[in-house]
């Protein structure tokens, strides 16, 4: 059975609690609140990663992504090659007014080239300034942070051992032909001479010393 004034009396305690707390105030904007790494401020654009495959403004919910480009050819990279064209970015503008924050571009990207910073003080008075180009959002690329550390038990990532494989290789090669006689192969023998003994005769395997032929 339900004690009568109990409800009212856990209540009560409650304020009672509250009233003898210390309150704690933002003294924004004279002091930077401490935002987690991962807060949704703005998106950042690493304009070199980008190959302008238009998967981000294809995805975008509110078509707030605006890209334009134009192709260039490049030339042969080896004689008898043929040359290739690419795309050359001429601008990439975010749409702050229509964007809904759901990160689905950042998620799309297949050449990590936009990031999420946790950049938040770019309010405008006029709402057509909230569309900014791709130099503000590359300034905002440095404002990222890094990514956290990996688990010192995990795994090493296949693209760093990849990498480190490919660079060891390498290494061991170079340091292989700077070890090779400039006169030869790196296998051949120098020239006997008339001055140098002659090669002692090859060792028969499977006789024992001494042992005779039948």
């Amino acid at each position: 059975m339900a004690v009568p004034g109990a409800g009212l009396a856990k209540g009560l305690a409650v304020t009672l609690r509250t009233m003898t707390r210390r309150s704690v105030t933002a003294h924004y904007p004279d002091v930077q609140p401490e935002l987690p790494p991962r807060s949704r401020g703005v998106i950042g654009l690493f304009e070199e990663n980008c190959t302008v495959c238009m998967l981000c403004a294809r995805e975008c919910p509110d078509w707030c992504i605006y890209i334009d480009s134009h192709k260039e050819t490049m030339p042969a990279a080896a004689p008898g090659g043929r040359e290739r064209s690419r795309n050359v970015l001429d601008r990439f503008a975010i749409d702050f007014a229509l964007c809904m924050y759901c990160g689905i571009c950042i998620e799309v990207c297949p050449f990590d080239a936009l990031f999420w910073s946790p950049e938040f003080e770019y309010a405008e008075t006029d709402i057509r300034d909230l569309t900014h180009e791709r130099d503000t959002l590359r300034e905002w690329m440095w404002t990222v942070p890094e990514p956290p550390a990996l688990d010192a038990a995990a795994e090493e990532p296949k693209e760093l051992a990849a990498a480190r494989k490919s660079a060891e290789k390498l290494a061991a090669k170079e340091a292989g032909e700077g070890q090779r006689p400039s006169g030869g192969p790196p296998s051949a023998s120098p020239p006997p001479t008339s001055d140098s003994p002659p090669p002692p005769p090859a060792e028969r395997p499977g006789r024992a010393e001494g042992e005779g032929d039948a």
